[in-house]
């Protein structure tokens, strides 16, 4: 069964012929290519467009290798635009192929590809998407590039409700299935636990590693895929750099520095292999600064980091509602209450509670926390104390794994399910 990916489609259509060239983006195998060149193209052909309006070029395709040649892309392109009254639509994947080795080798060097599609931007009648991420040059580059005239979308793997839409089981063995395995693409296409932990695997070493590596010239390439394991370790835990160095000294016994452990940091979130999530001081409205949240892009890649063996369904299952939300659009902080009350000595002292997620999309604002279950009223108390001692009318929400009716307490504090949640796109309105 096709995936339809409607969010992002619509994405794709709202931004149609606003004049900028619009840049997808994502991790490697998240589906970029198939969005645009399968779905995006079906969806143009039934609104009526003629498919001869509709340029399609692979560039990491063999029989596209002439026009790698930007002079030759410009070239063919030009000629395949027959009028001026009706509109061209021209796909562009894996942008990268049509920068040469000499522009790659002298990163100052205007790369001629950006002028053939800013030149194409001038034609009124052209609507241009394009796609790049490898080793050699990721899609955030291709964005950059643009300087203002790229307006980006960002593609994730599958969340929990479109991997619903393609299994066959039941939505227990479906979670199961997915906080294993994530939502590559291509997971749904093997049968077996064998081959889907072989493939993240794989992928993690040998695409994603091998091109971080590459890219970025590394030569301690075992401390790369050490990082890797310690931020897979503490998935959705508050750590920074000092830390994590901290970690490499004391456990694995390395003498990485620190300027190291940041720009390995980076080249994983270039990579959109991770995200990073600052925190927010609620009642002081400011940033905090480190320590921060990194979260992994998609689970199952998380999973193969670590080789399988550490799946803590409390962790992913926050790393899933994180990757949720911002699959819905929201912006995401995580959230820090102070309050100063009296100790039990009767001391005044400062104590500091953490709103695992604040969501904000416009006007719109959300206080969430993640709770694996709530077996006892302690533990419900616990979850709650940063939702009671924020202070505001925003909608105050704790998910929880158990399957339950959505309820609401006396401080206006709703729980809902995590299925809920997840599978009901108006599932924060509850």
């Amino acid at each position: 069964m096709e995936i339809k990916r409607e969010k992002y489609i619509n994405d794709l259509v709202i931004r149609m012929n606003n004049g900028l060239i619009k840049v997808v983006t994502g991790i490697r195998r998240c589906g970029k290519s198939y969005l645009i060149f399968n779905l995006f193209y079906t969806h143009l052909l039934s609104s009526g467009v003629n498919e001869n309006n509709i340029i399609k070029i692979a560039l990491d395709d063999d029989i596209h290798e002439e026009l790698r040649d930007p002079a030759n892309l410009s070239t063919y392109i030009r000629s395949q635009i027959k009028n001026n009254t009706e509109t061209y639509y021209i796909f562009l994947d894996e942008i990268q192929f049509a920068i040469s080795e000499n522009e790659f080798r002298n990163p100052e060097k205007p790369k001629k590809i950006y002028s053939v599609l800013n030149g194409l931007l001038r034609i009124p009648n052209v609507d241009i998407y394009v796609t790049g991420s490898n080793s050699r040059f990721l899609s955030t580059d291709v964005l950059t590039e643009f300087r203002g005239r790229g307006d980006e979308i960002h593609i994730l793997p599958f969340t929990f409700g479109e991997f619903m839409q393609g299994f066959s089981g039941d939505i227990y063995h479906g979670l199961a299935e997915y906080v294993a395995y994530g939502g590559l693409p291509l997971i749904r296409s093997m049968r077996t636990d064998e081959q889907k932990s072989q493939y993240l695997a794989n992928l993690l070493k040998e695409t994603y590693i091998k091109d971080i590596i590459a890219r970025n010239k590394i030569e301690k390439s075992q401390e790369l895929n050490d990082l890797i394991h310690i931020l897979a370790s503490s998935d959705g835990s508050l750590t920074n750099p000092t830390k994590i160095l901290h970690t490499f000294k004391s456990v694995i016994n390395s003498k990485i520095s620190i300027n190291t452990v940041i720009n390995f940091i980076d080249y994983l979130k270039d990579a959109f292999i991770i995200t990073e999530v600052n925190r927010y001081d609620i009642k002081g409205r400011k940033y905090i600064g480190s320590p921060n949240k990194y979260y992994f892009e998609d689970i199952g890649i998380r999973n193969a980091a670590l080789n399988f063996r550490q799946t803590e369904e409390n962790h992913l299952m926050e790393n899933i509602i994180y990757n949720e939300l911002r699959f819905r659009g929201y912006n995401i902080d995580v959230g820090v209450v102070e309050k100063r009350a009296k100790d039990e000595t009767g001391k005044e002292k400062r104590f500091r509670y953490e709103v695992d997620f604040i969501a904000s999309k416009g006007s719109r604002k959300y206080y969430i926390q993640s709770a694996f279950a709530l077996p006892s009223s302690e533990k419900d108390d616990q979850e709650k104390i940063s939702l009671r001692n924020i202070g505001d009318n925003f909608k105050k929400i704790i998910v929880v794994k158990d399957i339950i009716k959505p309820k609401h307490d006396e401080d206006g504090i709703t729980t809902i399910g995590l299925f809920d949640f997840l599978l009901d796109s108006q599932s924060l309105e509850i």
